[in-house]
């Protein structure tokens, strides 16, 4: 058997979150700096190995005294886990486009299991011969599972910041090699 190496191609991916903010309106922000790939047999993605990490440090929700507190200990702590880390355990095709993505995400020093819906673009070749893979990736997770714990509440009793973050990543592949398996 044959298996493709494939690497996350940053210059057109994107991870984003978002999350409740006033119980009233939802802030979206984005990591600016990760890596991640996967491999899988050549013709397909079924029970492709994949993995991702993320840099806190840059995170960006486009207000950088938001961004600053979210990179404290009150949020994120990237001084002490300066990453949040994806491993799949399982990839499992549904249909002809949809799959399940099921792994472990590793934030604040935290591992804990989460399943994630996967929208498979297709294949294509680039203008350099590059045959690459496009994914669109969705999942949620509760913050207070991962340890992030802060609980600022309204003048009504209601959390400032949602419990739910929803997960949004765009990711293009890039095949890199062949190896037998």
């Amino acid at each position: 058997m044959r298996n493709t190496k494939w690497v996350v191609d940053p210059a057109h991916s994107e991870v984003q979150f978002k999350i409740k903010h006033l119980v009233i309106s939802t802030i979206t922000g984005s990591f600016k700096n990760f890596e991640g790939g996967a491999t899988s047999d050549h013709e397909d993605f079924e029970n492709a190995e994949i993995h991702f990490s993320l840099d806190v440090n840059s995170i960006d929700t486009n207000q950088s005294m938001r961004d600053t507190h979210l990179k404290s200990a009150d949020f994120f702590d990237a001084e002490q886990f300066p990453h949040i880390e994806f491993k799949s355990n399982y990839f499992h095709k549904i249909n002809k486009e949809q799959y399940k993505l099921n792994g472990f995400l590793t934030l604040k020093g935290v591992t804990k299991p989460i399943e994630l819906d996967a929208e498979f673009g297709g294949f294509e070749v680039d203008e350099q011969g590059q045959k690459r893979a496009g994914f669109e990736v969705v999942g949620r997770f509760g913050r207070q599972e991962f340890g992030l714990n802060y609980l600022k509440l309204t003048e009504s009793g209601r959390l400032v910041i949602g419990e739910d973050v929803k997960l949004v990543a765009n990711i293009q592949l890039i095949a890199q090699e062949m190896v037998s398996a």
